[in-house]
């Protein structure tokens, strides 16, 4: 994507406060001096057997990126692959799911759009709204600030555990319970992105780029969600972890030899992952999990 989306054409607009460009986790645009929308769209395949909860882990992690920004949400329009000749009970449980956690956060379905699809996709598009001057972007880390991270990490070792069957169903609930839980932060807040995909260091890089710095992460602190490192251990490996070590190890310097597993979560695929926050000390609420610095040969060490 990266290569292809300089190329693409777009309409230059100076009300257009967030673009594509730093690789942000929403569009912001400018309403007015003092409102300004924020767009997003997500949706993914089921990444656990209970409809219901499906569609609840999709809402939320739509919604995540509203959050990110700073933005409240406002409302949303669902995005639905599903087959013809599908189970209509667990089709409603999905859309269920995902109604509850939207009214959970205040946010409106307008509507949505399905389509025919052997393999089952669901999410939503997201606006929400924003100060033009209050947003959050992954390019506003500071040096001296603060990193804060609002989840623990390993969802993705965990649904790869639970895929082959050795998942301790208490660590699979705990894993849900994070990954239902609503993005929500207040707070003053420099910069932001939220840990999905990439891994926490594929998207700490992407903050580091975009602010110019390098992003200390202190291993010890990290939470993991429970069993995450035994999985780990065990070979849980998601084939996401592999490709992001493969993409992200070279912007990282590591100071001191990682036990592997601890090394591998760093790297892991979250769904619906927490928040990292750039904060001033002084204002700094939630898990410390590093800080900022000025930017130096790599844009990530990890000690």
């Amino acid at each position: 994507m990266d290569t292809v989306l300089p190329r693409i054409p777009r309409l230059k607009d100076p009300n257009v406060l967030v673009g594509f460009d730093t690789c942000d986790d929403a569009g912001v645009y400018r309403l007015s001096p003092e409102c300004a929308l924020v767009q997003t769209v997500d949706f993914f395949t089921p990444i656990v057997d209970d409809p219901y909860t499906f569609g609840r882990i999709a809402a939320a992690n739509a919604l995540s990126d509203v959050y990110s920004m700073g933005g409240r949400p406002l409302t949303a329009l669902s995005i639905l692959c599903y087959p013809a000749r599908g189970d209509l009970e667990d089709l409603e449980q999905i859309l269920r799911g995902g109604a509850d956690t939207m009214i959970e956060a205040g946010c409106v379905i307008l509507g949505g759009h399905s389509v025919n699809d052997e393999e089952m996709k669901f999410g939503y598009a997201v606006t929400g709204m924003v100060h033009p001057e209050r947003i959050w972007t992954n390019a506003g880390a500071r040096p001296g600030d603060v990193l804060v991270l609002t989840k623990p990490l390993g969802t993705g070792v965990i649904g790869t555990a639970l895929k082959r069957g050795i998942a301790d169903p208490a660590h699979v609930e705990a894993a849900i319970l994070s990954m239902c839980r609503l993005n929500r932060f207040e707070g003053e807040v420099h910069g932001c992105t939220d840990i999905t995909g990439f891994g926490l260091l594929g998207h700490a890089r992407e903050m580091a780029l975009a602010s110019g710095v390098t992003l200390l992460i202190e291993a010890e602190r990290l939470e993991w969600l429970p069993g995450a490192p035994d999985y780990a251990r065990q070979g849980a490996i998601p084939g996401g972890l592999n490709n992001n070590r493969d993409f992200v190890s070279c912007a990282v310097e590591f100071r001191r030899e990682l036990p592997p597993e601890t090394e591998a979560l760093l790297y892991d695929p979250q769904t619906s992952g927490g928040l990292l926050l750039s904060m001033p000390p002084e204002r700094a609420s939630g898990r410390i999990i590093g800080r900022v610095l000025e930017r130096g040969e790599k844009p990530l060490i990890v000690v």
